[in-house]
């Protein structure tokens, strides 16, 4: 657990991981989520907030994604533990790079647009939050990617089989079918 609110930047251009501060005690803890002078001072971009999302996942292993948008988001956890894995699908060099980390409540990542974003539940009664930059519309070009496309080489902790997912994200394409995104 983090001591001090910290940004850096991954692999994959534009996805910060965010070290959040739980201040507990018996009762639990608190947590600043998303304090935008702090952390832009820290490194990252700056984000003006829209909306804000919840994604409750009643069961162990329910596994969602990996869907990139256009627009950024700002995921974080209310309980739990999650594994978060994002791929690139923005057009250019870094197209089909992969990162993967387990997100708690005091882990957050920041999703640039063109991120495909996916994640797989470890625990029971996960609460998912995101802040969005952007309302959702039907008209707005996503791309998806199959989860567990053998060339990402993901290493889900619940494999394929055991794994909870929607018809829609069993069907989506493999990486080499997928159509880059261009900003």
């Amino acid at each position: 657990m983090a001591d001090q609110l910290a940004v850096r930047e991954t692999d994959i251009t534009g996805l910060y991981v965010i070290d959040l501060v739980l201040h507990g005690d018996e009762r639990g803890w608190f947590k600043e989520n998303y304090q935008r002078e702090k952390m832009e001072a820290l490194g990252l971009p700056h984000f003006e907030a829209i909306q804000n999302n919840f994604s409750f996942n009643a069961e162990k292993g329910v596994t969602r994604g990996l869907h990139a948008e256009p627009w950024e988001k700002f995921i974080s956890l209310a309980n739990g533990r999650v594994f978060g894995t994002w791929v690139d699908l923005r057009q250019g060099d870094g197209f089909g790079k992969v990162f993967t980390m387990e997100i708690t409540p005091d882990k957050a990542v920041f999703v640039p647009r063109g991120i495909a974003n996916g994640y797989q539940t470890l625990e029971t009664n996960i609460t998912y939050t995101y802040l969005v930059n952007a309302h959702w519309s039907p008209d707005a070009k996503y791309a998806s990617v199959n989860l567990f496309d053998p060339n990402l080489n993901i290493d889900w902790p619940i494999v394929k089989d055991q794994a909870i997912v929607s018809e829609k994200d069993r069907n989506n394409p493999l990486l080499v079918d997928v159509q880059p995104m261009e900003f």
